[in-house]
């Protein structure tokens, strides 16, 4: 047990960290206007993530996803029994990153509401009053657009590449950069997604990075509604990072993984 408490403590840092780093930047972009164009943030996310999995990695794998850990139980034989610890552990230390995001920012997001003239929380038309979600998309993802099914679609292929792109740059048989090399290029991954697609959902491929800091802003002020603004659509960025890192782990075994198995089975054939 003494493995899974260590693992799970790594979880739990790796993730906080993700969200102090990656919350932070769109809160220095939202708040502070610090030039705060997309690339900035996009590049904050990917930092943010490199840093985190270059924490966690070596003690629990440096998941800090649940999408990631679900694909890895469904497709490499990660304990089933520990998929809901790890999955907690990441909710939990998401929350604990955006509430210290919260504390640093504190008085930030007082002056940006002051000076759009929000009310935190209010709600016009269905979709939260002000710009960045009325300041509650620092912390969770807001779409650009209202089609559910192109959100849905937008949030599963992200996450779909991501998961693809981990599992060959962490399979052996493949041309894995090494375990020093493999969280930064796991960070260019992200950094990818975001640039690519990022701006119609703000892509949270993943579940634990955006419901933990959504269950933050709720209890900061912005109550209930991050769970009513756009339609009701903080469920999307859970279930859609699933299903695209299940598709991602299924889609790299069948076109890639499968090759590499018949290579090498040829190989030992040879010999």
């Amino acid at each position: 047990m003494g493995g899974l408490r260590a693992a799970l403590v790594a979880e739990f840092l790796g993730t906080m960290i993700l969200i102090i780093l990656g919350d932070g930047v769109v809160g220095s972009a939202v708040l502070l206007g610090k030039e705060g164009s997309w690339v900035v943030i996009t590049t904050g996310w990917a930092l943010a993530v490199t840093m985190g999995v270059y924490v966690s990695g070596k003690v629990s794998g440096g998941h800090l996803n649940p999408a990631v850990t679900l694909a890895l139980a469904v497709r490499r034989g990660f304990p089933r029994n520990r998929v809901g610890p790890y999955i907690l552990a990441q909710v939990a230390g998401a929350f604990v990153g955006a509430a210290i995001v919260y504390v640093a920012y504190f008085e930030a997001f007082h002056s940006f509401e002051a000076v759009e003239e929000i009310t935190r929380g209010e709600m016009i038309d269905g979709v939260l009053d002000g710009p960045a979600a009325g300041g509650a998309g620092v912390f969770a993802t807001y779409p650009k657009f209202g089609n559910l099914t192109l959100n849905l679609f937008s949030e599963f292929l992200g996450t779909m590449l991501l998961v693809l792109a981990v599992f060959a740059l962490t399979d052996p048989r493949n041309q894995s950069p090494g375990s020093n090399l493999t969280p930064l290029l796991i960070g260019f991954v992200v950094w990818s997604v975001g640039l690519s697609l990022g701006g119609l959902t703000g892509y949270a491929i993943n579940p634990a990075r955006d419901f933990g800091p959504r269950l933050v802003s709720a209890f900061a002020g912005w109550g209930a509604s991050v769970f009513q603004s756009h339609g009701g659509y903080f469920w999307v960025p859970i279930v859609a990072p699933l299903a695209g890192g299940v598709a991602g782990a299924f889609i790299y075994d069948m076109a890639i993984g499968r090759s590499l198995s018949q290579a090498a089975d040829g190989s030992r054939t040879e010999k």
